[in-house]
């Protein structure tokens, strides 16, 4: 719901705030009053482009807003546009403000006080309000706006939901298809990667074998400086006259004549003396069994020698690491897998999405008839609307061309009318009176009451050219269509206007010699005065003034 408008020095608007009720509301005025720069101010607002020539005469800048207080629906959808532009906004708090500061060199936007762009402005009113009038605003004559209605009133949503989950597993099969044919290895390098799974599958390295035989390798390499340290340690530890061994005997001997004389402190020693002259035999053993397996013949010598050469090699292609020649056959096998087995995925993907492609056909091809059945029950109801709106030998229809298959199905549509016989039927966007396409749009809204999503619709001269009894239904028509939408409409005629429930007058005035605008609230005798004053003034005027305020 279109809350209130805030206006500052907007063409002959000083300032002005305006507050609207739900359901139905008029704007009335002599002409020349200014009743347009309230279509103009809301226009601006939802996105059209703004000229510095509407700042008023004498002032700087112009700024307009205003607050709109959103349906839950509205609002989720609201969230979504804000979200995609980077705006902060939340869903749970249904309030929303426009706002627009125009200056000679400048325009800026903003909603909810956050810098906006022209085109999140636009996207954002599209949701909110429809203007019907010479300053076009209205949803209803974009050709993907006319399908989304006539599916909202077909209550064809699950067909369109089936048919956007079918686009979307297309949509993945494709993917899949362009990723494996972007990544696919070619015949040279299919080659290339057999040659190295053969390279490192012929050598067949064992996790850290390099290190193993790097370490056995040194040790060969310097096998005989090893072998002699090694011998003149068990030299020392056994065999020569001054041995380790031998000193040991001779200290054990004397610790055994000691004992005699003290066996209680010295039989620990002794022991103790026993246990190292065992510990040295062990040592002298060790050493003897580790050269043992330092000695190579030259023939093992030169295997090992080899094979180290053949897992350094290995490392050097396709490492630094031993485990980055093993990642390396991994991948290599993997990718040369994907270039062995690609024909038949590519052919099982080419069958996935030719019957997904059968299934969204079939699908539309339903979709279309359906929509089809209802766009007549559609164009009967609308016509009944159009007699009681005055037209009474118009002609509508729904126009539809089959283009490719897709979210929406494969149909795109237009509807077409004609004023009077003997004239073309023509696209709606197409209409250039501005009377006219008030009036086919009122007959839409109504039919279309139910389904509609858009929840404020301004009408701009929808009485043009019209009177009687047709001024009666337009009224009564407009307070129908105020039970499910908010209205805004500036009206000349009493009959119309009388049907209001919240009643604003535009009015022009000369002050200090400045012209200007001031745009008020009436009710009571202020809007019976200018109800009768509609009607032409007068006693007269005023007895009917008051008959139409009983009737609404």
């Amino acid at each position: 719901m279109l809350n209130w408008i805030s206006i500052k020095n907007l063409a002959l608007v000083e300032e002005a705030d305006i507050e609207f009720g739900p359901g139905f509301n008029v704007i009335t005025g002599e002409t020349g009053a200014g009743k347009s720069v309230l279509i103009g101010t809301i226009s601006m607002l939802l996105g059209e482009r703004a000229d510095k020539n509407v700042i008023r005469t004498g002032a700087s800048r112009c700024e307009i807003s205003a607050g709109i207080t959103l349906r839950k629906d509205i609002a989720k959808r609201i969230f979504q546009i804000l979200d995609d532009a980077g705006l902060p906004f939340t869903p749970e708090n249904p309030q929303l403000q426009l706002r627009r500061v125009i200056t000679a060199t400048s325009t800026r936007n903003f909603i909810n006080d956050s810098s906006a762009s022209l085109q999140t402005l636009k996207a954002v009113g599209d949701c909110l309000i429809d203007v019907h009038g010479p300053n076009e605003h209205q949803s209803l004559l974009r050709q993907a706006a006319q399908l989304e209605v006539l599916d909202s009133y077909a209550h064809l949503e699950k067909s369109l939901n089936g048919c956007s989950e079918i686009c979307a597993k297309i949509k993945a099969v494709r993917e899949k298809k362009e990723k494996l044919a972007s990544s696919l290895p070619s015949p040279a390098e299919a080659g290339h990667l057999r040659m190295m799974i053969s390279d490192i599958e012929k050598v067949s390295p064992a996790p850290a074998e390099d290190q193993e035989l790097s370490a056995r390798f040194t040790l060969a390499a310097n096998s005989k400086n090893v072998i002699e340290t090694a011998s003149r340690t068990i030299n020392t530890l056994n065999e020569a006259e001054t041995s380790v061994s031998q000193m040991m005997g001779a200290v054990y001997r004397d610790l055994q004549q000691l004992e005699k004389m003290d066996p209680e402190r010295v039989s620990p020693l002794l022991e103790k003396c026993d246990r190292i002259s065992e510990t040295v035999r062990e040592l002298a053993s060790g050493i003897e069994s580790y050269t043992g397996n330092i000695e190579l013949d030259e023939k093992e010598f030169h295997e090992l020698e080899e094979r180290l050469s053949s897992i350094q090699s290995l490392k050097r292609r396709y490492g630094p690491s031993l485990d980055d020649v093993f990642s390396a056959l991994s991948e290599a096998k993997e990718r040369l897998m994907e270039f062995e087995n690609s024909e038949d995925i590519r052919k099982r993907l080419d069958a996935e999405e030719k019957e997904l492609e059968t299934e969204l056909k079939i699908l539309c091809a339903k979709l279309s008839e359906a929509r089809k059945k209802a766009a007549e029950k559609f164009r009967k109801e609308l016509c009944a609307e159009l007699k009681k709106l005055g037209f009474l030998k118009s002609d509508f229809s729904v126009d539809f061309i089959q283009t490719e298959p897709g979210t929406k199905g494969w149909d795109k549509i237009d509807f077409l009318f004609s004023a009077n016989p003997g004239e073309a039927i023509q696209p709606l966007r197409n209409i250039a009176s501005s009377g006219e396409i008030s009036r086919v749009m009122l007959a839409l809204k109504t039919v279309l009451a139910e389904s509609d999503s858009v929840p404020v619709l301004i009408f701009d001269e929808i009485d043009m050219n019209i009177g009687g009894e047709t001024a009666v239904t337009v009224g009564e028509e407009l307070k129908k269509l105020s039970r499910t939408h908010q209205l805004l409409c500036i009206s000349h005629l009493a009959q119309v206007a009388s049907k209001a429930e919240t009643h604003l007058t535009v009015e022009k005035y000369v002050k200090n010699g400045r012209t200007s605008t001031k745009i008020s609230f009436i009710s009571g005798e202020k809007r019976l005065k200018e109800i009768s004053r509609m009607l032409g003034g007068g006693k007269g005027a005023l007895v009917h003034a008051k008959e139409l305020m009983k009737q609404s």
